[in-house]
């Protein structure tokens, strides 16, 4: 109970109640005793209610300062100088009154933006200083009562002003850190959306391609052109959706997909006049590979299958995925040609290289030297934990 109060976050009333007892104890207790003081050159002696109301008038604003605090300090400010100026403080006490004035002069220089707190403070300075010299005498060179007027004042003010400056930077930082994963959060479900549409679209144009060139020869051929695009359809919209549903604050996350789905995956690029040999295996079970790191292997099997049957097809393809306990090494060969337009970088591989280089691994892509292209990829992980 007693770790729960030391640590969790004062709010407001709490800080107004903190106020209220340094108002009391520590600014009007202690400038009423410094007025209660007897002045060293005997000079008459006010009244006890006037030192109690002289210390009310500068300790008891501290109460509001963090409502009021260029009020706070003029107000403390121009009190105390008046206490020291008409000796009602005498000149050696004058530290009763510093409690109040650092207080004043940090939540001036914490709440109030520079331009307004440091031209406010420098003429409180200037107004309790004048009051010190004016009533130093021998005792009080002009600057001594300079230095102790800054001594009483400028701390809470520093104080006050680097405390503002580093909440401000850690606001800053707040804000760039949000801007940024935003920005990534963003560049991520592009990254997803590009794959999803770019690997089904491509098959829906070849299929459908076909279906229109057989259509009148041989409609059977046609319809099940059709069947694969309406599979294809439905499962990148079942994929668009669970992409977009993250955006949703009340929709749970769904299984992304990973290892275990790319047999699947293998058999729709097959659809796209690629034979698609499959391999995947490993000292290391699939269940055992982190699955940020499965969906970034699916990621880039696919974009690598979309690749071949766009600017490769008809092609034989081979696919291995061998899983290590630090790391799942990706491998995509195919032996198709290429036309000379076909792009070599495009959004496809940039997003592979992004997703791997989210991960801390190495790829690489180009054109093999027998002919066709191939797609590196080593994504270190650390195995997670399978239960028996």
């Amino acid at each position: 109970m007693t770790e729960l109060l030391l640590t969790r976050r004062l709010r407001p009333v709490d800080l107004y109640a903190v106020d209220a007892v340094l108002a009391l104890v520590a600014g009007a207790a202690l400038c009423a005793y410094a007025a209660l003081e007897s002045p060293l050159d005997g000079s008459v002696v006010e009244p006890v209610w006037v030192s109690v109301l002289t210390g009310a008038v500068i300790g008891l604003p501290v109460a509001v300062r963090r409502r009021f605090p260029v009020g706070v300090a003029v107000t403390v400010s121009l009190a105390a100088t008046a206490a020291l100026a008409t000796g009602v403080i005498p000149n050696y006490a004058a530290a009763g009154p510093s409690v109040s004035l650092a207080l004043a002069f940090y939540s001036l220089a914490v709440a109030t933006p520079l331009r307004w707190s440091l031209p406010t403070a420098v003429g409180c300075l200037a107004a309790v200083v004048s009051a010190l010299a004016v009533t130093g005498g021998d005792l009080w060179s002009a600057t001594g009562a300079v230095a102790y007027g800054m001594l009483m004042t400028v701390p809470g003010w520093l104080i006050g002003w680097t405390v503002r400056e580093r909440r401000a930077l850690a606001a800053r930082q707040s804000e760039q850190s949000t801007r940024q994963a935003v920005a990534e959060e963003r560049l991520r479900i592009a990254r997803e959306l590009h794959d999803i549409v770019a690997h089904t679209m491509s098959l829906i144009v070849v299929k459908a391609a076909v279906g229109n060139h057989v259509a009148e020869a041989s409609p059977q051929e046609a319809r099940d052109a059709l069947r694969v695009i309406e599979a294809t359809g439905r499962g990148a919209l079942l994929e668009m959706r669970r992409a977009l549903g993250m955006l949703r604050d009340d929709t749970p996350y769904a299984p992304a997909p990973g290892l275990a789905d790319l047999e699947a995956l293998a058999g729709q690029s097959s659809y796209g006049e690629v034979d698609v040999h499959l391999e995947v295996g490993g000292p290391v079970p699939r269940e055992a590979v982190p699955e940020s790191v499965g969906l970034a292997v699916y990621r880039i099997v696919q974009e690598s299958l979309t690749n071949v049957v766009k600017h490769a097809a008809p092609a034989t393809c081979r696919v291995t995925v061998t899983i290590g306990p630090a790391d799942v090494r990706v491998a995509v060969t195919d032996d198709g040609r290429r036309s000379a337009r076909a792009p070599g970088t495009g959004h496809g591989l940039i997003g592979m290289r992004e997703r791997v280089a989210s991960h801390g691994g190495d790829f690489t892509a180009g054109p093999r030297d027998g002919g066709g292209f191939a797609v590196s990829a080593r994504l270190p992980h650390a195995p997670v934990e399978v239960a028996a």
